[in-house]
């Protein structure tokens, strides 16, 4: 009887199944210590197969950053319902974010913490995609502040006192740097915490940015919609 022939996979899903396993691989151990042989093993292919494919280490890590990032910036983008209220836009931005980079701890690691300490190279392709969700994040103010001054508008009376300014651009792009800054550094923290969920790590930061510190030591909070 003949052999058996196996269906040949196809070099696109081959490719991902490589970088599943380098994602995990650089992820939890760290570019350093991440070896060739370790992420073509847990592939299950040969490591001339992964070279084959993927050149390099270098290459392989590029690779991986740019799949993380893109993918964590259409959750994002996927995630915001733009015929919303702007609060509610924000949540679910927010919430998108969280769930995805608690989803892929890996994925995340290899983003905030190996690409940025690993070279000026890897750190520029992390900035590229930052840059792109901060843009994101800035519309998104901006739109919520130009909503702000209309309601106020509707609301002074005819021939009364004069409506406040339109927030500064200057002001709206560090808001948006904060908040973003912000969501990174609480999603270090909540991966580290265990008894911290992704809706719970979004609530945190909606209330710190939508409502205000001040307002949150008084005791008032922004709600977030049922589940």
């Amino acid at each position: 009887m003949g052999a058996v022939k196996t269906k040949r996979m196809p070099r696109a899903v081959r490719e991902q199944q490589m970088l599943d396993a380098a994602v995990q691989i650089f992820g939890q151990r760290g570019y350093i210590a991440a070896s060739m042989d370790d992420i073509a093993e847990l592939a299950g292919v040969s490591k001339p197969l992964v070279y084959l494919y993927l050149n390099s280490k270098d290459d392989l890590f590029t690779a991986c950053i740019r799949r993380e990032a893109q993918a964590l910036f259409a959750a994002v983008r996927a995630g915001v319902r733009r015929e919303l209220p702007a609060d509610r836009q924000l949540w679910d931005g927010l919430l998108a974010f969280f769930t995805h980079t608690a989803r892929h701890p890996d994925g995340w690691s290899v983003l905030h913490l190996q690409a940025r300490t690993h070279g000026e190279v890897f750190a520029a392709e992390v900035t590229v995609v930052r840059a792109g969700i901060v843009a994101f994040v800035t519309q998104l103010i901006a739109e919520a502040a130009r909503d702000a001054l209309a309601r106020s508008a509707d609301r002074a009376p005819a021939g009364g006192a004069s409506v406040d300014p339109p927030l500064p651009e200057r002001d709206v792009a560090g808001l948006a740097e904060a908040l973003v800054g912000a969501a990174e550094s609480l999603a270090d923290w909540a991966n580290a915490t265990p008894s911290v969920t992704a809706r719970q790590a979004a609530a945190t930061l909606m209330n710190f940015a939508w409502t205000g510190l001040g307002e949150l030591m008084a005791g008032r909070r922004w709600s977030p919609p049922s589940a």
